[in-house]
């Protein structure tokens, strides 16, 4: 058997989606999503300046927790079965990330519903919501993404 996401009549409203394993946040992965990026935020970057801020550390970039998050939901929601992402909703940063922190990630299907101009594809709305290893939650995202029908539905 093939591993896949969801095809869009497999997606309940409701339903809860813990995905596992997490993923611990090191500092290399900061630093090189960071300059790939091109984002030289010294709050990501500069330990020394980092020091005397809030935090008093490196934060983890928070599209390196955004995307860090919705990768973690790839296998068990949209490998193979995704048609493309049609945007992002809230999206909310209501705590840090640091360098060691391990991520957590959990969706909800918010809504479901047939697409009117595409046969065999569907419109889900998921919200996605990262813990860390503490259980804070560092993310909160709501995304839309067009999946396919079954095999039997195309």
């Amino acid at each position: 058997m093939e591993q896949r996401g969801l095809w869009f009549e497999e997606f309940d409203p409701g339903a809860v989606y813990e995905h596992r394993p997490g993923r611990t946040i090191t500092e290399a992965d900061n630093v090189l999503f960071s300059t790939l990026t091109m984002n030289p935020q010294a709050l990501h970057l500069d330990a020394a300046y980092a020091a005397t801020q809030p935090f008093g550390e490196r934060v983890v970039n928070s599209m390196l927790t955004l995307a860090t998050m919705v990768g973690l939901s790839v296998a068990q929601l949209t490998q193979g079965t995704i048609v493309a992402n049609l945007g992002f909703g809230a999206v909310e940063f209501p705590h840090p990330l640091f360098h060691g922190d391990t991520i957590y990630c959990s969706s909800i299907v918010l809504s479901t519903r047939a697409s009117v101009s595409r046969p065999g594809q569907g419109i889900v709305v998921l919200e996605h919501t990262a813990r860390n290893q503490h259980g804070v939650v560092v993310a909160v995202a709501t995304r839309s993404v067009m999946i396919w029908f079954g095999v039997s539905r195309n």
